[in-house]
């Protein structure tokens, strides 16, 4: 290991660590000895390590922090990193950014042979790790980190702070819990300021600068990640873009496979492989029909993975897409979303939500059994019909 390796990592050792946790760390078993954070950029994977490493029971010395993207990692073998740091009396091995390394999921087979130290380690979302750790990934534990949830930024924000909510709890207490959220705050003021720049934790860092690193972190995405991972030629990059541009402005619609392959300029097989690639990117959510337990093949919604996108892909963004955009980023990370042909979401094929605006009515979900409205600009819900914001409060 290099002396810049090491120096970096008493520099990551030697910062305050944040006061706020994501929902994630609650529920992470560190008893595990290989652990796996995956998730989109700017989530706030590396906090988290770096909370777990403040935290832990171990001296700073025996712990090791690398980031995988940084120069001082080019030519360097990991495993062999991680063999002299166990020989060394290491204990915690800290692996940021894992997807930077070449064959990575060999390299975290090749470590589990060491029973002395415990691999944390995080990457993009679109890693493949699960299946390329192989027999591997049913011991090493692998959690997915979401964009914040609107209660979570209003508690980063040190607005309000509040428990989080089941699905059953909203649906069948949604009347309650709104008054109990109210008396403390006024939501809809709140919920305007997340939907523009609250789905990523470094809003903190200054609102002002937000969008021009989320644009960073867009382009990273995609420039970067998805072009390593999925071996995209740099010319093709720009078809990906397109397509997001075009999500922004285009209110959700069953997919049309002729029209939009012709609107992005690519045959649909290789459409499909993209649309793909950046719903594993965190880029996009593909919402697909339920036929059973059958999931189909072609998505009947593709809509941008949180509503932040839309500030910095368009001018004019769709509203209606906006609101869906909303409501799956918030359901996706604790419940299975399919399309539904009545209403707009299946929801762990059991649950009907139509997603509107205050304006809307139950016609278009009348007489069917366990179905909802989420409707935007509304305080307080009455019967089937629930605040959209409300449905921040899951995670």
């Amino acid at each position: 290991m290099t002396p810049i390796l090491s120096k970096l990592s008493k520099q990551f050792l030697s910062k305050k660590s944040s006061n706020f946790k994501r929902f994630l760390y609650e529920e992470i078993d560190f008893k595990a000895n290989i652990i796996g954070i995956k998730g989109g950029r700017g989530s706030g994977k590396t906090t988290l390590l770096h909370q777990y490493a403040k935290s832990s029971k171990f001296k700073k010395s025996q712990i090791l922090y690398i980031s995988c993207d940084h120069p001082a990692m080019i030519g360097q073998n990991l495993y062999e990193i991680a063999d002299k740091f166990s020989a060394y009396g290491g204990k915690l091995l800290i692996l940021d950014e894992i997807h930077k390394i070449d064959n990575f999921a060999s390299h975290i087979k090749a470590m589990y042979d060491f029973n002395d130290i415990q691999v944390l380690f995080s990457g993009s979302s679109a890693m493949k790790i699960e299946h390329e750790l192989g027999d591997l990934s049913r011991r090493a534990l692998i959690y997915d980190m979401p964009v914040l949830s609107f209660r979570e930024f209003l508690s980063l924000k040190n607005i309000a702070h509040f428990p989080k909510y089941s699905l059953e709890d909203i649906l069948e207490n949604h009347e309650d819990i709104a008054v109990e959220i109210v008396e403390e705050i006024k939501p809809l003021e709140f919920f305007q300021e997340y939907l523009e720049y609250g789905a990523y934790p470094f809003f903190k860092e200054g609102e002002a600068s937000y969008h021009n690193r989320l644009i960073e972190v867009f382009n990273t995405t995609i420039d970067s990640d998805l072009s390593s991972l999925f071996k995209i030629n740099s010319d093709k990059l720009d078809t990906l873009k397109k397509v997001l541009y075009m999500l922004c402005c285009t209110s959700p619609y069953e997919i049309n496979k002729a029209k939009l392959s012709g609107e992005a300029g690519v045959a649909w097989a290789t459409l499909s492989k993209y649309l793909d690639y950046m719903q594993k990117g965190s880029l996009i959510y593909l919402v697909r029909g339920s036929k059973g337990h059958k999931t189909l093949k072609v998505p009947n919604k593709i809509l941008l993975n949180n509503p932040n996108l839309f500030a910095v892909l368009c001018a004019k963004p769709d509203i209606g897409a906006l609101r869906e955009s909303f409501f799956v980023s918030q359901l996706q990370p604790k419940h299975q979303v399919h399309y539904h042909h009545q209403g707009d979401f299946l929801i762990d094929d059991k649950i009907i939500i139509e997603v509107g605006g205050k304006s809307k009515d139950s016609k278009q979900i009348e007489g069917l059994e366990s179905a909802y409205l989420a409707l935007d600009n509304i305080e307080f819900g009455y019967g089937n019909a629930i605040p959209l914001w409300l449905f921040g409060f899951l995670y």
